[in-house]
Parts: C-alpha cells; structure tokens; sequence
C-alpha cells in the first residue's frame, strides 16, 4: 500500500480499480462517495501525506467544512473513475 500512495498516478489508478469494483457490487455512486468521505476523514487523521499532491489534498481538505469535503471526496470518485 506504501508504494501505492507514494506515487499519485499509481494512487489515482488504484482507487479508479476500487471505484469500478463498487459499482460492480451494486454501488451507487451516491454511496461511493459516501464512502470516500469517510476515508477521506480517516486519512486526514491517520495518514501524513506523503507527495505534493496529497498534501494539497489535506490543506484542502483541513480548510474545508463538511460539505466542501464532500464535495472533495465526489471530485476524487470521479478522478479515479476516469482513471479506471
């Protein structure tokens, strides 16, 4: 998983690939996103960024209010379905 967030285009890669399994199980995207925002809470508390990109990812994310992270956490479902 390290190598995985160590490189953005391999992270982007790897999320799209989890994003096209969900929709495979009968996920909606509503509920995707719902998902990615709980990550996205979770990494914003467990995990230190660790490239430029996800560290602009977190000072958005820590300026942000609830809906704003959402807003976030939909833009990087759509990322990374384009990237599937």
């Amino acid at each position: 998983m390290a190598t995985v967030l160590a490189k953005f285009d391999h992270w982007k890669h790897f999320l799209g690939e989890r994003v096209e399994a969900a929709k495979k199980m009968g996920m909606d995207e509503e509920k995707i996103s719902k998902l990615a925002f709980e990550i996205g809470q979770f990494l914003d508390e467990k995990v230190d960024p660790k490239n430029d990109e996800e560290r602009v990812l977190k000072e958005l994310w820590d300026v942000g209010d609830e809906q704003e992270r959402k807003t976030i956490a939909r833009l990087m479902v759509k990322l990374a379905d384009s990237n599937a």
